[in-house]
């Protein structure tokens, strides 16, 4: 498989691998795609071979993994400085410490769903900052135009993928906290959400997850969007969410709901209400929407 991938591997260092056997049910894409910042994401590519590829900023460096099935086990394969690292967390990124033994269905929705999702875990990618600049980006806005700006920045401010030149790693957060403010400008990212990061920049969040709302701009929700990919939060609820309460009134009791009402319904899966609102992400087949579309604004042009 080496040579097969976004872009064609480029010429260069072997990379390192790792053969891992999970001792559970495994479905990759549906674990890993969670940390897809649309179908462009600069930095997490499906390869047309079946494998998933990031791009990541490591503790010790910038690193490219490329995760794959070999028979029962997993395939992962680094380049960069970061790539002993990447392959040291995979089976974390893949959901190791997740508990989805430990979860009950309460009702023969979630069972059902349960059941086609047996292979989904909530894995933890211990890079805070990474899911902190994406989820902050993503702050009342519509998911095109998140995505548009973190296209943006990374094409712009992010180094190309070692092993994987059409890919781009996302910049540090030093680098965020130094982008001009026309750039931000030229991203679609207003001041508001340009603001939050550059001070959330100016600390070092990967040693402290559990305080990110004692930041300025940084809610309840951003910080469940943080947890459930850093972290591997599988209790992590987004509240404030434009489209997840209708998501999950619809799916367990057929009508639109709020915040509270989700709240209530999800109460008995206390420790594993992310994994109950993902697993109706991924395989509950929803009604066409009839609410009103949050627009999509081009901030670039104002």
């Amino acid at each position: 498989m080496t040579g097969v991938g976004p872009g064609d591997v480029s010429p260069g260092p072997t990379p390192v691998s790792r053969l891992w056997t999970p001792p559970w049910p495994l479905d990759i894409r549906a674990t890993m795609g969670l940390h897809r910042r649309g179908s462009g994401d600069p930095a997490m590519k499906y390869a047309p071979n079946g494998s998933i590829w990031r791009a990541i900023h490591t503790p010790d460096g910038p690193g490219t993994l490329a995760v794959s099935r070999s028979g029962d086990a997993v395939l992962g394969r680094a380049w960069g400085p970061g790539r002993q690292w990447l392959l040291d967390q995979l089976p974390l990124m893949l959901g190791s410490e997740d508990n989805p033994e430990d979860f009950v269905a309460h009702d023969e929705v979630v069972g059902k769903l349960a059941h086609l999702g047996q292979g989904l875990r909530i894995g933890r990618t211990d890079r805070v900052w990474e899911a902190l600049a994406a989820a902050v980006l993503e702050q009342k806005v519509t998911g095109r135009e998140a995505w548009r700006a973190w296209r943006y920045i990374v094409n712009k401010y992010g180094e190309p993928a070692p092993g994987s030149p059409s890919m781009k790693v996302p910049p540090p957060r030093e680098v965020w906290r130094e982008i001009p403010q026309w750039e931000w400008h030229a991203s679609g990212a207003e001041p508001p959400r340009r603001r939050t990061i550059v001070h959330a920049a100016g600390y070092d969040v990967e040693r402290k997850v559990d305080r990110l709302e004692l930041l300025r701009g940084i809610g309840p929700w951003t910080v469940a969007e943080v947890r459930c990919r850093a972290v591997g939060d599988a209790d992590a609820v987004p509240v404030g969410d434009f489209h997840i309460p209708s998501m999950v009134g619809r799916a367990l009791i057929g009508q639109r709901i709020d915040d509270d009402q989700m709240l209530e319904l999800l109460e008995p899966y206390a420790g594993h209400r992310f994994r109950v609102i993902r697993l109706i992400m991924l395989y509950m087949k929803m009604p066409a929407r009839r609410a009103p579309k949050m627009p999509t604004r081009d901030y670039r042009n104002i």
